[in-house]
């Protein structure tokens, strides 16, 4: 979890994919947060990301370090409580103009069920099972 952890972190954007309808959305994010043990991410509730996570909370995230790149496919469970959307805004403080915990906004998804792959174009892809 760690290695998946600091390699996005590293990255500062990664790409996450959900699905509206039959359509794939992708969009460039930057947060991820360690919770409890758990791989999290943030958004607002008003997005369409929200949304569309909630009806299917599968998701993909990409990201490329300038030398491997990791896909990241995963179950994306709402986590509900103010001390992780507090953890996450402690990380990024930046954003907490536009988000504060309990605000009835800010949410946070829990990565479960998971696979990375990390791969390149000189070695064999590693994979990460969370």
């Amino acid at each position: 979890m760690n290695e998946i952890y600091e390699f996005l972190k590293k990255c500062g954007t990664y790409y996450l994919a959900t699905t509206e309808g039959d359509q794939p959305r992708v969009r460039p994010f930057g947060t991820i947060d360690l919770y409890e043990g758990r791989l999290t991410i943030q958004t607002g509730k008003i997005k369409d990301v929200s949304r569309q996570i909630l009806f299917n909370p599968k998701i993909e995230i990409c990201a490329f370090n300038g030398s491997e790149w990791i896909r990241v496919e995963a179950i994306a469970e709402e986590e509900p409580r103010v001390e992780a959307q507090e953890h996450m805004l402690d990380a990024y403080p930046e954003l907490r103009a536009m988000y504060r915990p309990g605000d009835g906004n800010t949410e946070i998804f829990a990565l479960t069920s998971g696979k990375a792959t990390v791969s390149s174009f000189t070695s064999a892809p590693r994979i990460i099972r969370f």
